[in-house]
This record gives structure tokens, sequence and C-alpha cells, in this order.
């Protein structure tokens, strides 16, 4: 009788990103690994298993951590990238939406670093960088 693998595996929460409630499941390379093992283990010996589909599920698995590791390098740049656009607007105007939902505008004169977004220091107040919505040269002044 067939085990099925996917039934008999064994799921690894991962962590919930912030303020998400429901658990999420994946599957790593170790239970991968098992899974292949216990399918080798619990073959028909009259039937064994098919090495194209052995070396195919080996594919898959290399696959999945390629994607998982460029995964992970692309949320890292794209942090990056939002560090140096927060940066980039010191000393320049910024619009953005306020609190109460109406357009502001102010001169950004510092950037914090300490939560998942930066926040930029716009008129003394600490405004989220996905609300700044416009930038813009600071005005000279007419002499």
């Amino acid at each position: 009788m067939p085990i099925d693998p996917v039934a008999s595996a064994t799921f690894a929460p991962t962590t919930p990103a912030a303020g998400a409630n429901a658990k999420k499941q994946a599957m790593d390379s170790e239970v991968f690994m098992s899974l292949l093992v216990s399918q080798l283990r619990n073959q028909d010996p009259s039937a064994p298993m098919d090495t194209n589909q052995m070396i195919s599920q080996t594919t898959q698995l290399a696959m999945m951590e390629k994607i998982t590791q460029m995964t992970g390098l692309s949320e890292e740049n794209f942090h990056l990238q939002m560090r140096s656009s927060a940066a980039a607007l010191i000393g320049n105007e910024v619009s953005y939406t306020g609190t109460d939902g109406t357009a502001a505008r102010g001169l950004a004169t510092a950037v914090s670093y300490s939560g998942p977004v930066p926040t930029v220091t716009i008129d003394g107040k600490s405004i989220a960088l996905d609300l700044v919505s416009g930038v813009g040269a600071v005005p000279s002044p007419i002499s």
C-alpha cells in the first residue's frame, strides 16, 4: 500500500508577518528529504520508485531552495532601497498624507530606521515613508 507523502508530512510553522493572525506553514528542505526517504523506505519492492521521478523530486527541491534564497535577497534589496529613498528626502520639501487624510507639505529633516518602514521627520512630525506622496526642492529665498 503506497504512503501518501503529503499526508504524512510534518509541517513547520513560519514566523507570521506583523499583525497576521493566521499561522502559515511551509515545507522546507528537511521535510522534503524526509518525505523522499519515507517514499524510498515504504515503496513496494515489486514496483520500485521510478528513478526519473526521484530525480525530478530532487530537482524540485533544489529549485525551491534557490527560489527561497532569491525571495530573501529581493526582500533585503527592497528594504535597502526604502532606506536610501528615505535618506534622499532630507533637506527637501516633501508632500505627504497626514493622519487625518489631508495633504500636507513640509521640510524633511531626519530619517529613522527603527521600524519596518522608515519614518521621515517632516516639520517635527514623524511620517511613514509610504505616506510620502511627492518631493520637491526647497524654494530659495528671494533677495
